[in-house]
C-alpha cells in the first residue's frame, strides 16, 4: 500500500469517527441514522451524470452490499441505544479486520504476507482491547457487545462484497454512487416503515447534523472503496479501523467518557499494527 493510499484511507477513518459521534450524541438513533444516510442518498444523486454506471456483471454484490450496508445501518445505533461511544465503536470496527482478511483469501484469493498479516492481527487487537476500557466489556453491557458485534459481522461482509464489486464493476466511483444511493434509501424506508412519523421530526430538528453526517459518511465511503479497488482488502479494512482512535479521542474530550489505561494499550497496539502492515510489498 503505498504511503498516498495511506495517508488518504486515514482521512477516510477520521470522516467515519466523525460520522458515528453524531449518531451517538443524537436522540433517536435510529432515525438520525436515517436521516444521515438520506442526505449521504441525495449528495450522490448529482454524482450520477459524472460516473459511468457498474457493469452488470457486478450487480449481484452491489445487492449484497447494500443489504449489508443497510444491515449496519441498524445494527449501529441500537448498539449506540445501550452502550456508549467508546465501548461499541472498538467492538464495530476491532471485529472487521480479521474477518475481511479470511474474506479476501477465500473469495479472492488474496493473501497477505506474514507481516502484513502480523500488522492486521495486532491492529484488530488493539481496537478491541478499548472494549475493556473502564470495565465496559461483555459482562458489564452484554446487549452493547452483541449488537455491536452484528454490526461487525455487516462490516466485513460489506468491505469483501465492495472491493469485489468495485474490480467488476468497470467504474468504482460509478459502483460507489449506485451503492450509496441504494443503501441510504433502503435504509430510510426501512426506517420509516419503523419509526413512521418520528422520522420527519429528527429530519426537520436534525437538518445540520443529517446533512453534515450525510457528507462525512459518503466522503469516507467514496474513499474506501477507491482505496479497496487499489490495495489489499484487509489491510484497507485494518488501516480504516484506525478511526477507534480518533473516536476514543472524541469519545475523552468531547463527550466526556474518560481516558482508561486501555487506551494507551490501544494506541499502542494499532501504532505497531501500522508500522507491520506498511511491510506488505
Amino acid at each position: 500500500m503505498s504511503i498516498e493510499i495511506t495517508v488518504i484511507v486515514l482521512l477516510a477513518a477520521a470522516l467515519h469517527a466523525g460520522w458515528n459521534t453524531l449518531i451517538k450524541i443524537s436522540g433517536d438513533r435510529v432515525a438520525v441514522m436515517a436521516v444521515v444516510t438520506l442526505a449521504g442518498s441525495l449528495f450522490s444523486l448529482p454524482f450520477l451524470a459524472f460516473v459511468e454506471a457498474p457493469d452488470p456483471e457486478s450487480w449481484p454484490l452491489l445487492a449484497l452490499s447494500i443489504l449489508l450496508h443497510t444491515g449496519y445501518h441498524f445494527f449501529l445505533p441500537v448498539a449506540y441505544d445501550h452502550g456508549d461511544l467508546g465501548q461499541v465503536y472498538p467492538v464495530a470496527r476491532g471485529s472487521a479486520p480479521i474477518l475481511v482478511t479470511v474474506g479476501a483469501l477465500v473469495f479472492a484469493g488474496e493473501a497477505l504476507e506474514p507481516l502484513a498479516v502480523a500488522g492486521v492481527i495486532c491492529l484488530a487487537t488493539g481496537v478491541m482491547a478499548l472494549t475493556f476500557d473502564r470495565g465496559a466489556g461483555i459482562a458489564r453491557n452484554p446487549k452493547a457487545v452483541v449488537f455491536a458485534f452484528a454490526a461487525g459481522v455487516c462490516i466485513a461482509g460489506y468491505t469483501v462484497a465492495d472491493g469485489l464489486g468495485a474490480r467488476q464493476a468497470g467504474s468504482v466511483f460509478g459502483f460507489a454512487v449506485w451503492l450509496t444511493i441504494g443503501d441510504g434509501l433502503l435504509t430510510f424506508l426501512l426506517a420509516l416503515l419503523w419509526k413512521g412519523g418520528a422520522i420527519w421530526r429528527v429530519a426537520r430538528s436534525n437538518f445540520v447534523i443529517g446533512f453534515a453526517g450525510g457528507a462525512m459518511q459518503v466522503g469516507a465511503y467514496w474513499i474506501i472503496v477507491w482505496a479497496l479497488a487499489l490495495a489489499p482488502m484487509g489491510m484497507v479494512s485494518a488501516l480504516r479501523e484506525t478511526s477507534v482512535l480518533f473516536a476514543a479521542l472524541i469519545s475523552t474530550f468531547v463527550l466526556k467518557e474518560g481516558f482508561g489505561v486501555w487506551r494507551f494499550v490501544s494506541a499502542g497496539l494499532v501504532s505497531f499494527g501500522l508500522i507491520l502492515s506498511r511491510g506488505q510489498k
